[in-house]
């Protein structure tokens, strides 16, 4: 296990450099001028090239990406357009992003785990099928528009939800406060929507493949009560794959919060995100890139090393 550990490890690095790449290439295509942008209106192009000479957007490329890259890891680039350090900005944005996440998958494991374990139990049944319409219903509509459903419906016609915002906190967390725990719940429900759509379609289709397998039978033949066989013998054999998945949500969950955020003015890393972009924040931009895929490369790794727990038949080695 340490040997796989390692090697995963060694092929995270191999991704991010290609990644940072591509980031840097993807950047570089993109029409406009970051010192046309950054110095505004009326500009003049003695202003403007001083500004390229400043962020040395006037040197050869393998430069400029060498610069940009060795600036992120040492600390001394700054996030031009925010007047700060570009991790300062980025951990600043941090706590509103996994705030957001954590709740969004805690109500989405809340309810599409029993939501797809009653689907299976009870296959062809009307709940079955409101279930698996629902499921795929939230699976095609997108966030965005979830999000503005949300807040046209609790935020603007019922009036029991603010609709934009963070709301009052308490350090770094809005959660722990009454206004900001209301602020929190039209994003986390935006945003859960498509994750409990996912994990209950997963969860649904795992206890059918489980519920068909021989030792299930066998316990049944042995006269174990039915929620016995399915509790203690399905479920959680039926859970990997889950368990799999929402790892691998990690990613979606940040590309949902690029638009959730956006929609809802939530202050966290997706909005970042779109901000630096439309601003042209190179440094922003590739360091956000480089910490997500990062984390999500964490997340897959600690995901597989969670599998082989649950299932001691898996080995890496």
């Amino acid at each position: 296990m340490l040997a796989y550990t390692i090697r995963r490890f060694l092929q995270m690095f191999i991704v991010l450099f290609g990644l940072s790449v591509l980031i840097f290439v993807m950047l570089k295509m993109t029409p406009g001028d970051p010192a046309v942008i950054m110095a505004g209106l009326g500009a003049t192009p003695e202003t403007i090239q001083a500004i390229r000479e400043k962020l040395g957007l006037d040197r050869p490329l393998p430069e400029q990406y060498w610069r940009l890259i060795s600036g992120l890891f040492n600390g001394q680039i700054r996030a031009v357009t925010y007047h700060t350090s570009v991790w300062g900005i980025i951990f600043e944005r941090l706590p509103a992003t996994v705030e957001l996440g954590i709740f969004a998958l805690i109500i989405a494991l809340l309810v599409s785990i029993p939501a797809g374990l009653l689907s299976a139990i009870y296959r062809n049944s009307p709940l079955d099928y409101g279930v698996t319409t629902v499921a795929l219903l939230g699976i095609s509509t997108p966030v965005f528009w979830t999000a503005l459903m949300l807040m046209l419906i609790l935020g603007v016609v019922f009036r029991v939800l603010p609709i934009s915002g963070r709301g009052e906190t308490i350090g770094v967390w809005s959660f722990v406060t009454w206004d900001g725990f209301r602020h929190l719940i039209i994003p986390s429900l935006a945003l859960s929507s498509v994750l409990m759509a996912m994990n209950a379609r997963l969860t649904r289709a795992s206890m059918l493949e489980v519920m068909r397998q021989e030792y299930i039978k066998t316990a049944r033949a042995k006269g174990l009560r039915e929620w016995v066989v399915i509790v203690k013998h399905a479920f959680r054999n039926a859970m990997a794959p889950v368990l799999t998945n929402v790892g691998l949500q990690i990613s979606t969950i940040f590309a949902g919060a690029v638009l959730t955020e956006t929609t809802t003015a939530w202050p966290g890393m997706g909005r970042l995100m779109v901000e630096a972009i439309n601003r042209r924040d190179e440094a922003v931009v590739l360091g956000l890139a480089l910490f997500l895929a990062a984390t999500a490369q964490v997340g897959y790794l600690i995901v597989d090393l969670m599998y082989a727990w649950i299932d001691p038949r898996i080995t890496y080695d």
